[in-house]
């Protein structure tokens, strides 16, 4: 189990803010007059913070300081009754911003809903929950985030703007002790824009790895436990728990530069202004002028630098990750996730293959298979019979690819396995089925997740698994394996194999816990599906119905219909004149008496050469 390192592509995160912006660009032209308009209100703000300051300074000096108070009165009358039509520019600036803001977001949810679309139709083993996370959660961040870029970019350029040309009207000279902290603080900040942007990157995906690396190592606590895997995974931990402290280390060194960004900002000009205002007042500033300054630095320009990057440094990062999520191309899976390329069957082509296969467990063991060739053809149904310990089940795993043979091929498709092919080429199910703790559908579906609830009904009508379904109230009601009889454990894998209908199905005793009547409709369900079927038949009625029959006595192997194994096969004589009649089970879906096959005292079948150990449980 070994957990996916957070990758260090450089290289998609120094393009993440030129791939935003060229999907920017087009999207906000289509708004220009939505963007002018909000400008248009926002030019209240403007004259707000000018008179802010301007008002200041000439009710000093035209008024207070020179003899005239109702002048200055008159003066700070002008500055607040400026603050009323900036206030009543709010309506219109929040009426234009859901103009601008909305669109965003729906258009986020059509990106995000066709990408899930065209991923789903085009690799439907490989979906994921991210469609989901971008449909439900990180659209609504961007929108969130947006809107708030918008309100405060617009409040900083229009106050900034109103400053400035304030500082102008009083005395250009104050813009030489204003200006350069303010350029040095905003070029240092912007200077974090892109290495915030790829640490947050950083951060979030070691925290996302070490999640999943967690949630798998708590579902896998019995399997590491028996494996002897507790340091490996250990190991695993502390390696992503270090990926993600340092991703966290390098953050906040980051937030610790834009720390001082902001100081150089917010905080050098009022200070420089102090220290210089001897120097300004003996070369011709007046004292309201200077207090004029000091009102634009700490009521406007100060606040508004606080506020831009405050946003930028918290809500900018985010927005730009999440953007970046939707703007650049899902990741290929990776070569190993990939769903194998198994080319399709032309003509009669046989899907499995043995040629000349022998199987032994052990170098020194009698083989179990001996020189066995056989072919499978599409569609065919062929049954597997023989004496417990004749190898019916070796070789249901050596046709799976489970068991490789000590000597000879098998074949797929005409070309060798190989593991990659397996989940598409053919499924395996053994006598003791596998049941997870989780939902009716997630069992149903766990060969093929993209599977509809047309396809399931095809098969809960196929297979009868009607009174499941009803006992259970519905596909998404839980389901607990403990609670289950085997006869239920088995039709909800034969359910599984059925909806993934792989061109190979093996049943080794996949039906042996079920009634006659329900082993025949689902071996007759089997057989109506295109692919070929395989069954490692525990009742000779199982047989019969089948194509084909190979009966197997160790090494020995004789294969042919019923009729032709009726003639040449005394073995095949002696099961079918000794089998016993199917009994009635007392309930449909709970197991009937153990079939016999006389040899033995008490019905048990005989042992006849090695006994093979059953292939391990796949599914």
């Amino acid at each position: 189990m070994t957990p996916p390192r957070p990758a260090k592509a450089h290289s998609r995160r120094d393009g993440a803010l030129t791939r935003v912006t060229r999907d920017a660009r087009p999207f906000l032209r289509a708004r220009t007059g939505t963007v002018l308009r909000l400008a248009g209100w926002s030019l209240l703000e403007f004259v707000q913070t000018f008179l802010g300051g301007y008002g200041v300074a000439r009710a000093l000096d035209h008024g207070f300081l020179a003899g005239r108070p109702l002048t200055g009165l008159l003066w700070l009358a002008v500055a607040a009754v400026a603050v009323l039509p900036a206030q009543l520019a709010t309506r219109g600036v929040f009426g234009r911003l859901a103009d601008l803001v909305e669109p965003l977001r729906d258009g986020l949810v059509r990106r995000a809903v066709s990408r899930a679309l065209a991923g789903a139709l085009a690799q439907p083993a490989g979906t994921t929950a991210r469609s989901l996370s971008q449909v439900t959660h990180q659209s609504e961040i961007a929108r969130d985030g947006w809107a708030g870029l918008v309100l405060t970019l617009r409040s900083f350029v229009f106050t900034v703007a109103g400053a400035v040309a304030g500082l102008l009207a009083l005395e250009p000279r104050l813009l030489l002790i204003v200006l350069p902290p303010l350029v040095l603080g905003a070029a240092l900040f912007l200077a974090t824009l892109l290495p915030m942007a790829a640490r947050q990157r950083d951060y979030l995906t070691a925290d996302e790895a070490y999640a999943a690396h967690a949630g798998k190592a708590a579902a896998d606590l019995r399997d590491i436990a028996a494996a002897g895997a507790a340091d490996r995974t250990v190991a695993e931990s502390r390696a992503l728990a270090d990926d993600q402290v340092r991703a966290a280390r390098s953050l906040a060194r980051w937030s610790g530069v834009r720390v001082v960004a902001l100081a150089v900002c917010g905080r050098f000009p009022p200070l420089l202004l102090l220290l210089g205002a001897p120097w300004l007042l003996r070369n011709g500033l007046t004292p309201g002028a200077l207090v004029g300054a000091l009102t634009y630095l700490t009521q406007a320009l100060a606040p508004a630098v606080q506020a831009l990057m405050t946003m930028l440094s918290t809500v900018g990062g985010r927005l730009l990750v999440v953007l970046d999520r939707f703007t650049d191309a899902p990741p290929p899976p990776a070569a190993d996730d990939r769903p194998p390329s198994v080319p399709p069957v032309r003509g009669s082509a046989p899907v499995a293959e043995l040629r000349a296969v022998t199987f032994a467990y052990g170098p020194a063991a009698h083989p179990v298979l001996d020189r066995l060739s056989l072919a499978v053809a599409p569609g065919e149904h062929l049954a597997v019979v023989g004496p417990s310990g004749s190898g019916k089940s070796t070789l249901a795993a050596v046709i799976a690819g489970v068991e490789r043979p000590t000597a000879g091929a098998v074949r797929w498709h005409g070309r060798p396995v190989r593991p990659a092919d397996a989940t598409a080429v053919r499924v395996l199910l053994p006598q003791h089925a596998y049941v997870f703790t989780g939902s009716l559908r997630d069992n149903l579906c766990y060969l093929r997740p993209a599977a509809g609830d047309r396809d399931l009904a095809a098969m809960i009508d196929a297979l009868g698994l009607d009174p499941l379904l009803s006992r259970l109230g519905s596909l998404d009601a839980p389901l607990e394996p403990d609670r289950l009889s085997q006869g239920e454990r088995q039709l909800i894998a034969l359910g599984r194999a059925y909806v993934a209908a792989p061109p190979l199905i093996v049943l080794d005793e996949a039906t042996s816990r079920l009634d006659p009547a329900a082993e025949t409709r689902a071996e007759l369900a089997f057989a109506a599906l295109p692919g070929a079927l395989v069954v490692v038949a525990h009742r000779l009625s199982s047989a019969r119905r089948a194509d084909r029959i190979l009966v197997m006595d160790g090494p020995r192997t004789c294969c042919g219909t019923s009729a032709e194994l009726l003639r040449t096969s005394a073995l095949y004589r002696d099961l079918a004149g000794l089998w016993e009649p199917d009994e009635e089970p007392r309930e449909n879906g709970e197991p009937d008496e153990e079939p016999r096959t006389s040899g033995e005292p008490d019905g048990r079948p005989r042992e006849n050469g090695l006994k093979s150990s059953p292939p391990p449980s796949l599914f």
